[in-house]
């Protein structure tokens, strides 16, 4: 009898269930899309920022202590990196967070006409082989990806080859010179002098658009700097710094063992520093803090915005089934006053009301999971430019969540139907 009277139910009302079931979808599905992609943003935000520049630097320690102390910038100190140790920052306990980086070697060169220009060695797109034996492509050309190329292209150093004399010049030095991509400019460091190719000009709108960035084995022959760096810039992918982080940043040996086991096995900025330094020798790396402080608050901006979206959108689904709940029991009046009258108890008759706007939750839940995690995918592809991936707990979650609103929307029609008088329901049916 009891599920007759709900599939009755179900038939005769079947519009106002609909109702129901498409309200419940339309919460489900932003409930559902928001928390897939708030799980999931934080890579996607970080490989976004990533974009804009490094976020770690690494420097020697002597030339740390200088600039700690005097103000001084890396490069021109006496203190260098060894080259042959860079591919060792793919092999930390984070190696797979490492997205790029490249060595940087400044010196000072001499043009033809007397005048001192700053040249820049690094990589562009360098290719090498990994001490674990994967294969890696990093440099500049993805690590100052904001360059604009008014001239030419970007110096392609697998094509070109090490012997090639190929360099990059900064749009205000080329238009001092009067310089084009195929032009030459010679050069005269202070162990050799060279003639270099301009590969493209570039814009980058700071300092660089007054210097010359060549490969780094050319610049370290103008100096005689043969396998020495001034410092390497490394984007990762990090973990917004908490408490713990901030107090390993100040001094690792602070933290008991369990606490200094749970912050070197996160991502933070600070544990991939730390891990960068135990394999570069004497070196010291550190956050660009106003890359790294960015992150996080983008990255927390953008999870508070999707959580506010998602409890809006379900505050308006429960508003919503409490209207549409509230019309279906004081259309069916007469029918609950008459089962009262002839002996059902409020418990029996709540179950009842209960039982079918579950069963039309179920319904409109499945479909609006179904329909956030495509929202999910349209949010991914047309922000981020890749797929959100669905994270398991979603699913729970989800299912929580529609059971929550769906009480709340039916607690004011259940409170009205346990104080409804048969006598009265009845008399005014006649």
């Amino acid at each position: 009898m009891f599920w007759r009277m709900i599939r009755g139910t179900l038939v005769r009302q079947w519009k106002k269930m609909l109702m129901i079931a498409f309200t419940i979808a339309l919460g489900a599905s932003l409930a559902s899309a928001m928390l897939s992609v708030m799980l999931d943003v934080g890579d996607k935000v970080n490989q976004e920022l990533k974009t804009y520049g490094a976020n770690i630097t690494v420097v020697p320690k002597s030339a740390s202590v200088l600039s700690d102390l005097y103000e001084v910038e890396g490069g021109q100190t006496g203190a260098y990196l060894q080259e042959d140790e860079l591919g060792k920052i793919k092999t930390i306990f984070w190696a797979f967070n490492i997205v790029d980086y490249a060595p940087f070697l400044d010196v000072n060169v001499t043009a033809d006409d007397g005048t001192q220009i700053r040249c820049v060695g690094s990589w562009f797109n360098h290719h090498m082989e990994l001490p674990t034996g994967e294969q890696l492509d990093a440099g500049i050309t993805s690590l100052r990806s904001w360059w604009e190329i008014k001239s030419g292209a970007w110096l392609d150093e697998q094509t070109a080859g090490d012997s090639a004399q190929l360099c990059m010049v900064g749009s205000a030095l080329a238009e001092k010179y009067g310089l084009t991509a195929g032009s030459t400019i010679h050069l005269t460091g202070e162990m050799s002098d060279q003639t270099l190719t301009v590969a493209g000009v570039f814009d980058a709108g700071g300092e660089e658009d007054d210097q010359i960035f060549a490969p780094l084995n050319t610049v370290q022959a103008f100096a005689g700097l043969d396998g020495k760096i001034d410092s390497i810039e490394v984007s990762a992918l990090t973990t917004p710094d908490n408490e713990l982080a901030e107090r390993a940043a100040k001094d690792p040996g602070s933290l008991t063992v369990s606490q200094y086991e749970t912050w070197y096995c996160t991502c933070y900025v600070s544990s991939i520093c730390y891990q960068i330094q135990e394999v570069i020798t004497d070196s010291v790396a550190s956050a660009v803090r106003q890359v790294a402080d960015s992150e996080g608050a983008i990255l927390d901006k953008t999870k508070l915005l999707m959580a506010l979206i998602t409890i809006l959108s379900l505050i308006g689904a429960a508003l919503g089934i409490c209207n549409l709940v509230t019309a279906s029991v004081m259309e069916r009046s007469s029918e609950i006053g008459l089962m009262k009258a002839i002996g059902a108890q409020n418990g029996i008759i709540s179950g009842l009301v209960l039982t079918e706007i579950f069963i039309t939750a179920i319904f409109g839940g499945l479909l609006g999971f179904a329909a956030g995690f495509g929202f999910a995918q349209i949010i991914g592809h047309t922000v981020f430019g890749s797929a959100i991936t669905m994270k398991p707990m979603v699913i729970p979650i989800v299912a929580i969540l529609v059971v929550l609103v769906t009480l709340a929307g039916s607690i004011p029609a259940i409170r009205m139907l346990l104080h409804l008088r048969p006598a009265e329901v009845l008399h005014g049916g006649h």
